[in-house]
């Protein structure tokens, strides 16, 4: 059973692997439009979550196999499925974008701190290895709801943080420019 299960994980992280080096279909340029989620609070994510949960729910299907259509339920199941699919990218980039964010934050801010690096690191992993879980399972013919919904929440709950850091860059610039002007500029280094 050791053995089993050994070449199972041996597999399955070839496959990450040959998944991790391939060439990908596009290019995505994060620089544009990357702090746009301020002006108009669009998030792609988070706007199409219950549709995709809709989607893959079991009602639909149980009721088409209750009324003898086994064949349009299964394909019905797959064709959500590729939603499902499409989707996971919507994700991504919402979660890239807010990473971005992040850096640009981290580089205006003098307060970030190492370890904040670290939590987006293991941020960062986390989310990864559950976005490709998710995807490999939604191939596998399964549907992950509660797993994609944690996704979507891991990128909201980073958004909300790298909205509230923003803000507090913006207030603490908006202070430095008061203390600024109330001193008539007379060679107090704001920053």
């Amino acid at each position: 059973m050791n053995l089993t299960f050994a070449v199972t994980v041996v597999l399955f992280l070839l496959v990450l692997l040959a998944w991790a080096l391939r060439t990908p279909r596009r290019t995505r340029s994060l620089d544009e439009d990357a702090l746009n989620f301020l002006g108009d609070g669009e998030r792609p994510h988070i706007t199409h979550l219950p549709q995709i949960r809709q989607a893959l729910a079991d009602a639909d299907f149980e009721f088409l196999r209750s009324r003898g259509r086994e064949k349009l339920a299964s394909q019905l199941r797959k064709e959500r499925r590729k939603v499902a699919l499409n989707y996971l990218p919507a994700v991504q980039e919402d979660f890239e974008k807010m990473l971005h964010i992040g850096r640009i934050v981290a580089v205006l801010s003098p307060e970030v701190k190492t370890v904040e690096e670290w939590e987006r690191l293991r941020l960062t992993m986390r989310f990864y290895l559950r976005y490709h879980l998710i995807r490999f399972a939604l191939q596998c013919g399964l549907a992950p709801i509660p797993q994609l919904s944690e996704l979507s929440q891991l990128v909201s709950a980073l958004s909300i943080r790298m909205e509230m850091a923003v803000k507090e860059l913006g207030e603490r610039a908006a202070l430095a420019a008061e203390i600024t002007s109330s001193f008539g500029g007379g060679g107090v280094n704001p920053v």
